[in-house]
């Protein structure tokens, strides 16, 4: 019985040691300063700049296989590490890193050209002639526009940009102006929801 409560002790101990380390381990990690690297501040941390527009089609200048990137400014006191492996602590007016943003990919084809021609000529097939559909364009002229109702149709698919043209490309939409984001579930966004929760 007494070696039972001798074995008992020591593994209390060593308990107590083991709790006693993590516990000082942890002590020692929280007031020393090891800087993660600028990318992984949290958003509240810094501030990105706002893209430089192109005027011809209202994406960012830099935009190229459809990310553009845009400079961060972390902000004033947050110390972290720079590409290059570099602590720097910053005041709040120096770029620490770039953050890429979601672009589009457009040609010539504006979006308020093809509403236009859909609500004001669409009963003669315009509207399908500037996209790029030249056989359902010649078809809406023969058949003046569905008797209307291919007009009317064609007005809200292209409104809603659910139309768009015949190259797959986006519309131009001015960049901070009426675009539309189709969001779509399918299998594999329904697993990842499963997953995050």
């Amino acid at each position: 019985m007494a070696s039972l409560w001798s074995v008992l002790s020591y593994i209390r101990s060593k308990q107590l040691a083991i709790i006693l380390f993590s516990f000082c381990w942890t002590l020692i990690h929280s007031f020393s300063e090891d800087a993660e690297s600028c990318e992984s501040l949290l958003p509240g941390q810094y501030l990105c700049k706002s893209p430089k527009i192109d005027d011809a089609t209202q994406e960012p200048e830099n935009c190229k296989d459809l990310v553009a990137w845009v400079e961060c400014l972390p902000a004033p006191n947050i110390s972290c590490l720079l590409s290059n492996g570099t602590k720097y602590k910053f005041s709040g007016y120096e770029v620490g890193f770039n953050k890429s943003i979601p672009c589009r990919n457009v040609s010539t084809y504006s979006y308020k050209v093809a509403v236009a021609l859909s609500l004001f000529l669409g009963w003669l097939g315009a509207d399908r002639f500037y996209l790029g559909y030249p056989a359902l364009g010649l078809l809406k002229f023969c058949t003046v526009g569905f008797c209307g109702i291919g007009s009317l149709v064609d007005f809200m698919l292209i409104s809603m940009q659910i139309v768009g043209p015949s190259d797959g490309s986006d519309y131009i939409v001015d960049y901070y102006g009426p675009r539309l984001m189709r969001l779509s579930i399918t299998n594999e966004t329904y697993r990842r929801t499963q997953i995050t929760l």
